[in-house]
């Protein structure tokens, strides 16, 4: 799911029902001021001062904040070294970058509009998305886009986007792209896929995970899938990610594993991108 997917699912308060949500909010407001007091005192102060970790050298992070009287609003977007030395993906992510920005600061207007004298509980925003390098072989650098999301809810979304640079045809594209179709690739790795993810249900749930109707295996076409390596030379295992709700609740978080290459994948690559795929142990 992208970030304006996440967008179109946000909490918006009719026009016709703000003295109801006004008055909500007011109530909302005064209970989270006094959360917000109790978690403060609660935590040591070591805890509350203690530095972020410094991002690698090269990084680029970008930061963008507001806050009007007990609304906040914060962005963060980051792309690593690998990503700077690429002007064709700098200016692709300053592009999504600077939309995703906008968007964020137009819903931020938006939910202060319907504020009432004691606050607006649920006004705040957040978004922070961070690539980082999955996979770097000769060819192709594989990256992963994390975001989360928070647009007034009860709790903020996690998503995750998967791009793959091809540095001999100096072009980005999703990495489904390289294999014949969302059927074949399906056919490929469908049972491997359902059978890891039940046992990992099983590890995480602590119990024998039976067949479930709300949340049954999903297809391949519902996950990212990030082609890995153990050599640096070739893609010879493919890790498949389950956003939160799509394998499971969001209480269970995301589901991610990863299936070596075996000939019945290579098989459904396109013919294009098959030397860069080996058997996978």
């Amino acid at each position: 799911m992208s970030v304006r997917q996440m967008f179109q699912l946000k909490y918006q308060p009719l026009a016709n029902n703000r003295a109801t949500t006004g008055q909500r909010m007011g109530t909302g407001a005064r209970l989270a001021r006094l959360l917000l007091a109790t978690t403060v005192l609660a935590v040591p102060a070591a805890a509350q001062e203690a530095e972020p970790e410094p991002l690698p050298p090269g990084t680029v992070s970008f930061k963008d904040e507001e806050v009007r009287d007990e609304a906040e609003r914060d962005f963060s977007y980051t792309w690593p070294a690998e990503v700077a030395a690429v002007p064709a993906l700098v200016r692709r992510f300053t592009a999504d970058r600077t939309e995703m920005l906008a968007d964020q600061k137009a819903d931020f207007a938006e939910g202060l509009s319907y504020a009432n004298a004691e606050g607006c509980f649920g006004c705040n925003r957040s978004i922070d998305k961070s690539w980082s390098v999955v996979t770097d072989v000769p060819r192709y650098l594989v990256l992963s886009g994390a975001f989360y999301v928070y647009s007034g809810g009860a709790h903020g979304n996690t998503g995750y986007e998967t791009l793959v640079w091809d540095r001999q045809a100096r072009k980005a594209f999703d990495s489904k792209t390289m294999f014949r179709s969302s059927k074949a690739l399906q056919e490929a790795l469908g049972d491997p896929w359902c059978k890891a993810l039940k046992a990992e249900r099983n590890q995480r749930l602590g119990e024998e995970y039976g067949d479930d109707s709300v949340f049954p295996c999903p297809p391949i076409s519902d996950l990212e899938v990030q082609p890995t390596s153990s050599d640096g030379k070739s893609f010879d295992g493919l890790e498949l990610l389950a956003e939160p709700y799509v394998a499971g609740s969001y209480a269970e978080g995301i589901y991610q594993v990863t299936l070596p290459v075996t000939p019945a994948v290579i098989a459904v690559v396109k013919p294009r991108y098959r030397a860069a795929f080996a058997p996978g142990k």
